[in-house]
């Protein structure tokens, strides 16, 4: 299979989308000429043209609103937010019109819509770029979110929501743009909401999800040497959660760590630890650990960002803990 970067993989499918169903269409700030912030669409305007790939103003309610509309018509718009913080503009749009559209209309209206947006952190962009949000869609009825790993799955996953009939919020970690891994060539995709077993083992199974599945590997390496062996699960998406995998894994393993980038109070590992307890609480052999990012703005200066961060050490210490507890 050719090696691509998980920008690249991007770019392909929204292009076969593009080429194979020609109601797909692409809007956002500078993805145009510019070929967006991070130039996933670099080139799509002049296959396309400036019907099908939409260069807007700096207005994201304006975006999503677009977007929500043309989607209820019967297109499928992929609107791309130049960060997820600059989603709060436009929340209103998402959640209280194309999340609730459906079940207002009785089924009769569908918003196939896909906002394409960046999360996490890692470059010093400090507290209003830097915020891992998605878990605040994830609440939401009738809204699913998704964040892939790795190449494949972000074009597989992206090629999966384009031609689902919910709106989605798929979320591509900032710092993974350049990351490269094997894709398979052709037309495929990856279901939505079906979690992976990323590594097999025994004692404790590590949950993450995006970037910090790759943390929870290289912890995984290290635990190995220790002679602790992790399973690793890549969620893939919040909602629908995959909660009958992360049971299963628990089940062998008897031990669950969580590891998320975002905040700790309230975040996507509060409802997973819940989950776990509420359905596999007698095959606990310790209690339900997470290891995420501190409940603080994001610092500018890169020592103090890396320390609001979850490290490599923590994960592994985590995992040793919750072993040594048994």
């Amino acid at each position: 299979m050719p090696v691509i970067t998980m920008r690249q993989a991007l770019h392909d499918a929204l292009r076969e989308e593009m080429l194979r169903d020609p109601d797909v269409f692409c809007l956002g700030e500078e993805i145009g000429r510019f070929g967006g912030s991070y130039k996933v669409t670099e080139g799509l305007l002049d296959e396309f043209g400036p019907d099908r790939i939409l260069a807007t103003p700096i207005a994201e309610g304006g975006i999503i609103g677009l977007a929500t509309g043309a989607a209820m018509t019967g297109l499928r718009p992929v609107a791309e937010i130049m960060t997820i913080n600059f989603i709060i503009v436009g929340m209103d749009q998402l959640v209280n019109n194309a999340a609730k559209i459906p079940y207002m209309f009785g089924g009769e209206a569908r918003v196939p819509l896909v906002v394409r947006t960046p999360s996490g952190a890692g470059h010093q962009l400090t507290a209003q770029h830097s915020q891992v949000l998605e878990v605040w869609f994830a609440y939401v009825p009738g809204m699913y979110v998704v964040a892939p790993s790795t190449p494949a799955d972000a074009k597989g996953l992206l090629k999966s929501c384009i031609r689902d009939d919910n709106p989605i919020l798929f979320v591509e970690n900032l710092v993974m743009y350049n990351e490269k891994g094997e894709v398979p060539e052709g037309d495929y995709t990856v279901p939505i909401g079906q979690a992976a077993v990323r590594r097999e083992g025994e004692d404790v199974t590590i949950i993450s999800y995006s970037r910090m599945v790759h943390l929870a590997l290289q912890a995984a390496d290290e635990l190995a040497d220790a002679g602790i062996s992790a399973e690793v699960i890549d969620l893939r998406s919040l909602r629908p959660l995959d909660v009958d995998t992360v049971i299963e894994s628990v089940k062998k393993t008897n031990r669950a760590l969580i590891v998320h980038e975002g905040w700790r109070k309230f975040g996507a590992g509060a409802e997973i630890a819940a989950q776990i307890q509420e359905l596999a609480f007698d095959y606990l052999d310790a209690p339900v650990a997470r290891i995420t990012g501190k409940d603080v703005p994001l610092p500018y200066a890169t020592s103090l960002e890396r320390a609001a961060l979850p490290g490599l050490e923590d994960v592994v210490g985590g995992a040793q803990s919750l072993v040594g507890r048994s």
